[in-house]
Parts: C-alpha cells; structure tokens; sequence
C-alpha cells in the first residue's frame, strides 16, 4: 500500500481491416489503470486521419460508448493512461501527444522519465521549438518530428532519437501506415506484443493488457528493441540492443505491475510469492496469523505463511470502488483515502499476534494508518514485514520519488520507524534478496536505485517533478 507513483499504461492495435478498434484500446487501458490514474486518451487512424479523444479522469470517466463511437472505426490505435511524474496533471499533460505535420500525422504514449529532458528541451526552445505541454513526451514527439525531416521512415527517425535520449521510455507510436512500440537499452520499463485469433497484432505495458483483448502474449521487447507493425509485417530493429546494461525497474514486480502479468517472461504472482518466502527466512517471528495488505501485499503474505508454516488469514477488507491511493496527489488526502479503502477484519486479527506484509514503507503515514486499524479491531502484537528494502534513494526513471527528504528511512532507524507506525517489529527484504524474486536466481538486470542509490544512468541536473513549470522566484529573475 505504498504512496508511490508510477506514470503510466501505453497500448496499441494494429488490425487487419477497418473496424472498432477503439474499443480494444478501451478494454485495454481498463486493465491497464493501475498505472495511471489521472487521465486518459485514445487516437484512432482511419486511413491517416486520426480522431482522438483525452482527458482527465479515469479511462471509465473519460470514455463513454458516445466518445469511442465518435472516434469511429480504423486498422489502427493507441492509448494511454496517465500518472504525472514529469509536468502537472493539466489537460494538457494528458497523452497520447497528437502531431500534424507536413510529413503526416504522428501520436505518441509515453510510460518512464527522460533523465535529459531538460538539456533536450531548452535545446529544441533555444532554436525555435514551441511547446504546448510540460511533459517530457512533447520533448521525445519534438525531437521524432525534427528527424523526420530527413530520415527516410519514422523508424529510421525514431532509431536517430534513441541516440540522443537519456532515461526510462517505453513508447508506442502511430503514423498513417505503421504502429511503433519502442523499449529504452537499460530496459527499464516494460512493453510487450500479441496477437488476436483474427491476426490483430496488439501491444501493452502489461501482458494483463493483451489477455483484456483476447491476445497471445508473443514476447517482451527488447531492452533498445523497435517493433514495427505495417501492411508489410512485423520488423525487429535492433541497433540500440545491447548498447546500455540492462536496469528493469524491480519495483515492478514488487508493486507496479499486476499481479496476473507476466513481466520478462517472470510471473508478478510468483516474484511477489517468493519475496514474502525470503521475508520468512531472514525476518522469522512467532504469530498466530499472516495477513496482507491489499492487493499487492497479499501475495507476499501467502509466500510468507508457506514458507513460516504460520496460517493465512484475511485480516484487511479493500473497498474496490476506491482507486488505489497512492493516485492521491497530497498528504491529507492520502490519509482520507486510506481510511475509505480499507478495513480490519476482527473475527482474523482480535488477540492474535499478526505479520502485517507489505509491499513498501515510504513515509510512513499510510503504514501507521493500517496498524491502527488492526490495533482497533484487537490485534494483541502486529509485526510487519516489508516485501522490499528501505526507500532512501530518489528515483528519475517513472516512479515520483524526487525528494529523498520526504523518505522515513533516511531519517529514522528501523526501530525508530517501528516505534512510528506502532508496530512491534518491522523488518524489511533484502537487496540481495530483492533481485532474486523474479525468477529465484541471484540474477543482474535490475534497477535498484531507490534502494542503494547506485543508478545505471548520470543523475539529472533538474530533478523536479515541476522542472518546466517553474515560478519566476524559482528561477531567480
């Protein structure tokens, strides 16, 4: 029940004749929404004309069956749900980024940050360039457009661009003919295709998002990978693999992705099982029960029980008709919703000693929220256990962690923090461990920045969330 923000869900469909596509990215982006929150769009391509819709909201709030009928039938579509960590959750912000130009239209879903977006964008303003948003995705469409110009295909364009970004991106583009999924060389975040029984080729964040559609999940890009889907085919552009040490963002499995995806060919269900079966080896206690906090947790507490041989139980009830809360942009609010999303179960926690497991500890309002909610309902000890290290490091590739300031354990020892949140114990999974969750192997490739502050790409000068939205008194004029 972390506090932590991840951006965004990307999709899009490739069909093989003119029909509702729209409503496929629909479905899509419903299964995708634990990514983003905060607003949504889909682009539709009817023979190069492209009819989108997007706004603020949930993809239920910013779509009804009148604005994807409006949006018409096509061969092709993109769509995105948002989480902002680069530029405020405005209208604006809101993707996929839509250009018109001489060279035909272009639209653009973005999910992970630009460490460079900065450098890149008062570049592109310094030689004219205009912006209409302050994402770092205009940034990205900006710097496609411009090598458009003279690359002899947008992919050739697009292979000139990855030379020149820094940072987390995995993309799917739509020009007239062809629809583009694109993953950055560390990897950091992940993308994937299928196809349908009618041969529709369909890309997604999440392989939860091509099962929402009726897809086979075929594979996962490649780190620096480019897919390209046309009337020719299916083409694998690989210049840019294997130019970057791979660096996925282990937090995907730990909390960002579904617990049903299967992410690099491991399963979320099972890394998050395995995290709560190591929490039991290196953090073992004497508990009448082990509960979860939902959703992510409760895999890990059915990890942590296998492996402790303590029972199982139910001991939180989520509301699902309240979003998860870590879309809540500001503290006072965060708290209203944990308090609307969930509730102790008296007859699983009252006089038992409980394992409270959870994904994460990052200022740990939330967490002292919840053991109160046990301790109401009876709890007689409650020990948590956390399914990932501390959070001390700030994070520039998707998740808003820009402040490590704002981080409970980079100013409290686990004691301390234990003596905040009210518990009895605390302990927290390993680094070493952390990365073995996957697939259960001492295994490289991952990210683990926000836990050791070793990051695989230069840390940006502006790291801001805010960096293109500054006050005048900010910029010192």
């Amino acid at each position: 029940m972390s506090n932590i923000h991840e951006e965004c869900g990307v999709f899009g469909i490739f069909a093989t004749h003119k029909k509702d596509v729209a409503s496929a990215v629909y479905f899509g982006l419903h299964a995708l929404q634990h990514r983003g929150q905060e607003g949504a769009g889909i682009v539709v391509n009817d023979d190069g004309i492209f009819s989108y819709h997007k706004d603020l909201g949930l993809v239920s709030e910013v779509f009804d069956n009148d604005t994807l009928s409006a949006l018409g039938e096509g061969n092709i579509a993109i769509g995105h749900c948002r989480y902002s960590t680069s530029g405020s959750n405005d209208r604006s912000n809101v993707q996929p980024i839509v250009v018109k130009h001489v060279k035909g239209p272009m639209a653009l879903c973005h999910n992970g940050n630009l460490t460079n977006s900065y450098e890149l964008r008062e570049e592109l303003e310094l030689n004219g360039s205009i912006f209409h948003t302050t994402s770092d995705t205009e940034v990205i469409s900006y710097l496609i457009t411009k090598e458009r110009l003279t690359a002899p295909s947008i992919e050739a364009a697009l292979e000139k661009v990855m030379d020149v970004l820094e940072g987390a991106y995995s993309l799917v583009l739509m020009s007239p003919s062809k629809l583009i999924a694109v993953r950055d060389p560390h990897g950091f975040r992940p993308i994937c295709y299928g196809i349908t029984e009618d041969g529709d080729y369909v890309v997604a964040s999440e392989s939860c998002g091509l099962d929402a559609v009726g897809a086979r999940l075929i594979r996962d890009l490649e780190p620096g990978e480019i897919v390209v889907f046309s009337p020719e085919g299916v083409r694998s552009i690989k210049g840019h693999v294997g130019k970057a040490e791979r660096a996925m963002c282990i937090f995907e499995y730990i909390y960002f992705a579904r617990p049903d995806s299967v992410v690099d060919g491991a399963s979320v269900h099972e890394a998050r099982q395995r995290a709560g079966s190591y929490l039991a080896e290196e953090h073992p206690v004497e508990a009448d029960v082990v509960i979860g906090v939902p959703d992510s947790g409760i895999d890990g507490a059915l990890g942590y029980a296998r492996r402790s041989g303590i029972p199982y139980g139910v001991g939180l009830i989520k509301n699902k008709y309240v979003g998860r809360t870590f879309i809540a942009p500001e503290q006072k609010m965060r708290e209203k919703a944990v308090k609307m999303k969930l509730n102790a179960v008296s007859a699983t926690v009252s006089g038992k000693r409980v394992v409270l497991i959870d994904d994460s500890i990052v200022r740990g309002t939330t967490s002292a929220r919840i053991v109160g909610l046990l301790r109401e309902a009876g709890a007689k000890e409650v020990h948590m256990r956390v399914t990932a290290p501390k959070f001390v490091g700030a994070c520039y590739y998707g998740t808003d962690i820009d402040d490590p300031a704002v981080l409970i354990a980079n100013n409290h020892s686990t004691e301390e923090i234990a003596g905040i949140i009210g518990v009895d114990s605390l302990g927290f999974l390993s680094i070493e461990n952390v990365v073995r969750i996957p697939d259960g192997g001492v295994t490289k490739g991952y990210c683990t920045g926000c836990f050791d502050r070793i990051y695989p790409t230069p840390v940006p000068a502006e790291r801001k969330k805010g960096r293109f939205e500054r006050k005048i008194s900010e910029k010192g004029e």
